[in-house]
């Protein structure tokens, strides 16, 4: 048990450092809804959206390459980790050069201000210059060091946000000092978001760059068409999950009518965050536990080991979804005290649900990494990206951001169940489904039944959570004492 031991220890801090990065998205909800109207809230909101497909694009699939290819023959360590660095670091600077020379253009295409789309290149490259040293640290079980360096980038961005939209208008207000008033735009608050995260991430970037020479500069063909082979599917995916992450907010923007497109999107976007405390918990689990794959799938019980995780995974997230929704009328006066936003909770559930089965697709995914089917991952990813295009297509004009919660849902629910299918097929799991889905189904009934049945009664709510505990600690407690006395 000293694995799971060393697996949740990495895991609670990798969980640190990613949490307090989402988290900072969530205690800056109530500011921007406060500051920020509706509209340029959905202005923040669609940018953003583009900037997860950037940071795919720019990276390419070379974070899962690194990870396979150092863990795959020690004697080229070296070779591949300076290899990727250099990849990257020249693929980053054309890009750059090549999207500022056309800004203008692009600003027009998008239907952004040129001002947002030069912000949103300088984060994009500044991001993807920082790709490998982090994965550096990941690799090579440094969980503090990367811990401490994305917490420094969440304190800068924090502190930015607050000295912009709190301290810097009562200066430009209450003082005769003409600099401050020269900075300060009540009409393009907006861009002050944009600014905070982008002087954060050359921040961190001035941080990491002791770790470039620590790495080191250098390139070698073969092994660079290796990674770029390998790598290839992961990008394709990974293009398939920003689409089904952020393209609901790219088409609200496009296929609503004009004079409501962005306030539709303000008011998704705002209560898209009140799920995000199931991928709070999705994404530390999965930073935690894909060095884990890699370096544990020659063990003799690895496949039992994988289907533990999985089945602990859903438990848990089971009890985060039904916790979230009985308490969801707390959480919306705390995260989104502006009742104008509110017309958007019902997608909540669907949201919490639809990321609970991303999760469980990640921890079912163990089967194409190790044994390097990484193409089996594009396929299921491109058919949640045609799922969630042809929903939303289908969907939002009649329904508008329901139809986005609905398609987000389909999507995650569709790449879960055909990874479970392909990977009983090519690298078969002994899953306990019958817990598995047990519990699943269960959390989601009793979600339904506090959300639609009950309307959000707290007291009713908390009854049906207690006895969902209760039941889970009457069917786990002999193999958590096991696990909790080793």
């Amino acid at each position: 048990m000293s694995v799971f031991t060393k697996l949740f220890k990495q895991t609670f801090i990798y969980g640190l450092a990613t949490v307090l990065p989402r988290a900072l998205a969530i205690v800056l909800v109530p500011l921007y809804v406060e500051v920020l109207q509706k509209e340029q809230y959905g202005i923040y909101a669609s940018l953003m959206a583009f900037l997860i497909l950037g940071n795919v694009l720019l990276s390419y699939g070379m974070e899962t390459a690194f990870f396979r290819f150092i863990n795959k023959d020690v004697s080229k360590k070296q070779i591949v980790q300076s290899t990727a660095l250099t990849s990257l670091t020249l693929s980053t600077a054309l890009f750059l050069a090549l999207f500022l020379f056309f800004r203008e253009s692009l600003a027009d295409l998008l239907e952004f201000k040129t001002e947002y789309v030069t912000y949103g290149l300088w984060i994009l490259a500044l991001d993807a210059l920082a790709v490998i040293p982090f994965v550096w640290f990941r690799a090579n079980e440094r969980p503090m060091r990367y811990a401490i360096i994305k917490i420094l980038n969440v304190l800068v961005n924090l502190g930015f946000n607050l000295f912009f939209f709190l301290v810097l208008p009562t200066w430009a207000n209450e003082t005769n000092d003409s600099f401050w008033r020269s900075i300060y735009s009540e009409e393009n608050k907006v861009a002050f978001v944009f600014i905070a995260n982008l002087i954060a991430s050359g921040f961190t970037l001035l941080v990491l760059l002791p770790q470039y020479v620590k790495i080191g500069f250098g390139f070698n063909t073969t092994v660079w068409r290796q990674m770029l082979r390998y790598a290839f599917p992961v990008l394709i995916a990974g293009i398939a999950f920003s689409i089904n992450e952020a393209f609901d907010k790219i088409l609200l923007k496009y296929l609503l009518p004009a004079d409501i497109a962005e306030a539709e999107v303000g008011v998704y976007a705002a209560c898209y965050k009140l799920g995000v405390f199931m991928t709070l918990f999705a994404t530390a689990f999965r930073l935690g536990i894909e060095p884990f794959f890699f370096n544990h799938a020659k063990s003799a019980n690895a496949k039992q080991t994988y289907a533990t995780i999985t089945k602990y995974f859903t438990i848990f997230g089971s009890i985060i979804l039904l916790f979230v929704i009985v308490y969801l009328d707390v959480f919306k006066r705390i995260l989104i005290p502006e009742s104008e936003y509110w017309v958007a909770l019902e997608i909540v559930p669907l949201i919490l649900l639809a990321n609970l089965c991303l999760g469980i697709y990640h921890n079912l995914s163990v089967w194409y990494k190790v044994t390097d089917r990484t193409r089996f991952g594009a396929y299921i990813s491109v058919v949640g990206a045609i799922v969630t295009l042809v929903l939303n297509f289908i969907l939002i004009p009649s329904m508008s951001y329901h139809g986005s919660a609905v398609a987000t849902l389909a999507a995650y629910g569709s790449m879960m169940l055909l990874s479970y299918g392909f990977g009983q097929r090519y690298y078969a799991i002994p899953y306990d489904l019958k817990r598995i889905a047990g519990y699943l189904v269960l959390s989601i009934a009793l979600s339904a039944v506090s959300f639609y049945m009950f309307e959000g009664n707290i007291t009713i709510g908390t009854v049906l959570l207690l006895v969902f505990l209760s039941l889970l600690f009457f069917s786990e407690r002999k193999e958590l004492g096991r696990i909790i006395g080793k």
